[in-house]
């Protein structure tokens, strides 16, 4: 199944791509841009408040995305209050003048988790404002209905934390997400190898957003290319139906034909 056959669908809008990618970490410009091209990512994201807070290096870096031809994806990192990032979604649309926002509203900073109890509330007045709102969260159901039920047409939850590359941590939770919930789900945060990708795909996730895992690889473009790669053979494997486990050998081969000596 191609992609043409087979788009992300977000907000109604069409997309080519099943993978995400950020954009921050990476050795140099020119990597950012080598594994861009190599994965042809549906979106970027970009943190306003983190870039700005570097303005020797931010317009360089506003004209590097512009320049890759890639929908931009804002996001509202280093967020930790509604106010924070109202403020700082009203400001991204201004400068990436797209209606599309990462929703990320931090309530530890230590394991980077985010405010469970008062990102519906951003989400819900950012919906009402009239912003494409794709919340980072975690695989909690209730969060996860309760973000749809104020707008959200896709939920972002993590697989473990931000960073950690642990893969999912918590399958239960996330297989129980995918049944659960009928808009898109885009796995955001805690995958570290592109069999992690591959394997929440087969679960049927939509989508997953990378940006730790390829940006600290050794070699970034190579493992951009490797994950969009492995999103692709996922969901290829999801609508492929794969067979029940089970409990004890079966055969593969079937006993008809066989001289009655070998089936003694």
């Amino acid at each position: 199944m191609s992609t043409a056959t087979d788009p992300l669908v977000l907000y109604g809008e069409v997309f080519q791509s099943r993978l995400l990618l950020g954009t921050s970490r990476y050795p140099s410009p020119q990597v950012l841009a080598d594994a861009v091209n190599a994965s042809q990512p549906a979106m970027l994201t970009a943190s306003l408040r983190r870039q700005t807070a570097h303005a020797d290096t931010s317009p360089a870096f506003w004209q590097l995305l512009k320049n890759m031809n890639v929908p931009v994806l804002p996001n509202t990192a280093g967020c930790h209050s509604v106010q924070e990032v109202i403020t700082t979604a009203e400001m991204a649309r201004e400068v990436f003048e797209t209606d599309w926002l990462k929703l990320e509203l931090i309530g530890d900073d230590y394991s980077l988790q985010p405010d469970t109890l008062n990102l519906p509330l951003a989400a819900d007045h950012l919906v009402k404002a009239g912003f494409k709102v794709l919340p980072y969260c975690t695989e909690d159901l209730v969060l996860c209905q309760k973000l749809v039920d104020v707008g959200c047409q896709a939920v972002m939850p993590w697989a473990a934390p931000i960073g950690t590359g642990q893969g999912p941590v918590n399958p239960y939770a996330m297989k129980l997400l995918r049944e659960r919930l009928s808009v898109p789900l885009i796995v955001d945060a805690g995958l570290g190898v592109p069999s992690h990708a591959c394997q929440v795909m087969e679960w049927g996730y939509d989508a997953v957003l990378l940006n730790t895992a390829v940006a600290l690889a050794h070699d970034p473009v190579a493992m951009s290319q490797a994950f969009a790669q492995a999103v692709a053979a996922g969901r290829q494997a999801f609508l492929g139906g794969a067979m029940q486990a089970q409990t004890s050998a079966q055969a593969s081969t079937p006993l008809i034909g066989t001289p009655f000596w070998h089936q003694a």
